[in-house]
């Protein structure tokens, strides 16, 4: 009998760490499994790693969430849906980020403060953080960053509000 071939196989999962920094400062390190990653867009899932649960109002992530990050190696965001643990859809919390770096089993995102929030339905989409994104300095350190960034939430606004997230995501 001969080994099944490697198209027949299930793909492998392959751990990682996920490292957001901000301001230069490490915000948070957690572990995930590499979902795909096709040269461009690393896919990763990984259940909510912060301690607790977190309130922000328009949504809660808890113990027991899943999120699946989906991060370019070529665009200035990241985009996370996130699900219960049962599986339903809550949203997608969406990080301006400079281009992540997938190298030696660690994903690093550096995280430039703005933000956006999409309901499960769409019907409410949310700038967050633009007050932190000013007070950061970014626009005076590095502009071009700066405009990169401002650039790249009114892309994900822009596609939140027309044809949904989900056709970036596919």
């Amino acid at each position: 009998m001969s080994a099944p071939s490697a198209e027949s196989r299930p793909p492998r999962s392959e751990g990682l760490v996920v490292a957001l920094t901000k301001a230069g400062r490490t915000k948070i390190r957690y572990p995930a499994e590499l979902v795909r990653d096709d040269g461009t867009r690393v896919t990763v899932q990984a259940p909510w790693a912060a301690p607790g649960a977190r309130d922000f109002g328009f949504v809660r992530f808890e113990p027991g969430d899943v999120f699946t990050e989906h991060y370019w190696r070529d665009r200035w965001f990241a985009v996370k849906e996130v699900r219960t643990g049962d599986g339903e859809l809550k949203g997608w919390y969406c990080d301006i980020t400079r281009p992540a770096v997938l190298a030696d089993g660690v994903l690093a995102v550096e995280d430039l403060d703005l933000d956006l929030w999409v309901s499960a339905d769409g019907s409410s989409v949310l700038r967050l953080d633009e007050d932190e994104f000013e007070a950061s300095g970014l626009a005076a350190r590095d502009p071009e960053a700066a405009g990169s960034a401002a650039r790249a939430l009114d892309e994900l606004e822009r596609l939140a509000r027309t044809e949904g997230l989900t056709g970036l995501l596919g």
